[in-house]
C-alpha cells in the first residue's frame, strides 16, 4: 500500500514513461502509403503515373480493334466518285437488294433463335432430369461441340442432306429415281436447319448450368402434391430457366446475324444476308463504299444487341 501511494504521489512527466508512437499511414492495396500521390515506385525510386500504364492496352486496342472500324466508317463516308459524304448511305438504303438482306437477316436470326430456344431447352431437359446412361458424357460433348466451327456441322448436313448426300442417294437406290427429293438445304429453310443445329449448343451450355443449380427438393414437393411432368416444367423448371433462356437466346441472336460460313456453305444462291451481301459488293462488285456502308449497318445493330446480351447475362448472373 505504501509503495502504491508513493508512485501516485510522483508527477506523470517524472516517471520517464516512453512516448507514444508515431502514428502511422496506411498503406494502399499496391503497397503505397495513401498519403502520397502517383502509382507504384518503380525502378530506380521513381513513381511512374496512372496514365503511362494506361496507355499500352489502350494503343494496342486502337490499333488492332479502333483503326480498322474507323477505316470501314471513312470508306463509307468518302465514295469514289467524290460525292457527298452520304451519298453511298442513301444509294444503299434506297436499293432493293440492301432491303431484302436486311430482312433476311432478321428473320433467319430470330427463327434460328426461337428454334434454337425451344431445341435447346428440351434437349437440356432431358439431359439434366431424365436418367439416362451416358448423360454426363453427352453434357461435356457440348462442352466440345460449342469448338467446333459452322462449316463442319453445314458440311456434314451436306452428306446426309445434299443433292448426292446419303438421304437422296438411299432413295434413289430403292426407287430407281433419276434424283433424290431433299433440296432444301439450298432454300432459306435448309440455312434454318443449319443454323439451328450448329447454335444450339448455346442455348444448352447456360440451361444445364442454371438446372445444375436448381433445389431438386422444389421438385419433389410439386411431385408430392401430384402436379404432373407438365405442369413441374411450366411452374417450377421455367421461371428459373428464364434467364438463362434470355442470355443464350440473346447471344445466339448476335452470332446469327453475322453469320457468313453457314450462309456460304449450303450453297443458297438465293439467300443473301448482310455478311452475304457485304462480300457481293466487295470482292464482286469492287464497290467498296457500298460495301463499307452496309458493314457500318450491320456492325450498330451487332453492337446493339450484343449490349442486350450484355444486360441480360448480367442479370442472369452469366
Amino acid at each position: 500500500m505504501a509503495e502504491a501511494t508513493r508512485r501516485a504521489a510522483v508527477p506523470a512527466q517524472d516517471r520517464g514513461s516512453a512516448p507514444d508512437p508515431a502514428p502511422q499511414t496506411p498503406a494502399r492495396r499496391d503497397g503505397s502509403p495513401a498519403g502520397l500521390e502517383g502509382s507504384p515506385v518503380g525502378q530506380g525510386g521513381l513513381r511512374v503515373p496512372r496514365g503511362v500504364w494506361v496507355l499500352p492496352p489502350v494503343a494496342v486496342l486502337a490499333l488492332v480493334f479502333l483503326y480498322p472500324l474507323a477505316l470501314v466508317v471513312q470508306q463509307s463516308l468518302s465514295p469514289e466518285d467524290g460525292g457527298g459524304a452520304f451519298d453511298a448511305y442513301a444509294s444503299v438504303f434506297a436499293s432493293q437488294s440492301f432491303r431484302e438482306a436486311l430482312g433476311t437477316t432478321v428473320w433467319l436470326a430470330v427463327g434460328a433463335t426461337a428454334g434454337c430456344l425451344v431445341l435447346g431447352f428440351t434437349l437440356a431437359l432431358i439431359i439434366a432430369f431424365v436418367p439416362f446412361p451416358g448423360a454426363r458424357a453427352v453434357a461435356k460433348f457440348i462442352d466440345v461441340f460449342l469448338s467446333f466451327p459452322s462449316f463442319l456441322i453445314t458440311l456434314a448436313l451436306l452428306f446426309v442432306y445434299g443433292t448426292v448426300g446419303m438421304a437422296n442417294g438411299l432413295v434413289t437406290d430403292l426407287t430407281g429415281a433419276a434424283e433424290g427429293p431433299f433440296h432444301f438445304l439450298t432454300t432459306p429453310w435448309g440455312v434454318l436447319l443449319a443454323e439451328i443445329t450448329y447454335f444450339t449448343p448455346f442455348v444448352m451450355r447456360p440451361l444445364l448450368a442454371a438446372f445444375s443449380q436448381l433445389d431438386t427438393a422444389q421438385l419433389e414437393v410439386a411431385a408430392g402434391l401430384g402436379a404432373r411432368p407438365a405442369r413441374i416444367v411450366r411452374q417450377v423448371i421455367l421461371p428459373e430457366a428464364l434467364p438463362a433462356l434470355a442470355a443464350g437466346g440473346s447471344l445466339v441472336l448476335v452470332m446469327c446475324l453475322n453469320e457468313f460460313g453457314i450462309v456460304l456453305f449450303t450453297g443458297a444462291k438465293d439467300v443473301t444476308t448482310l455478311p452475304m451481301l457485304i462480300y457481293g459488293k466487295a470482292i464482286l462488285e469492287s464497290d467498296y463504299a457500298a460495301a463499307c456502308v452496309v458493314a457500318v449497318v450491320n456492325i450498330a445493330i451487332s453492337v446493339g444487341l450484343f449490349g442486350l446480351y450484355r444486360v441480360v447475362g448480367k442479370r442472369a448472373g452469366a
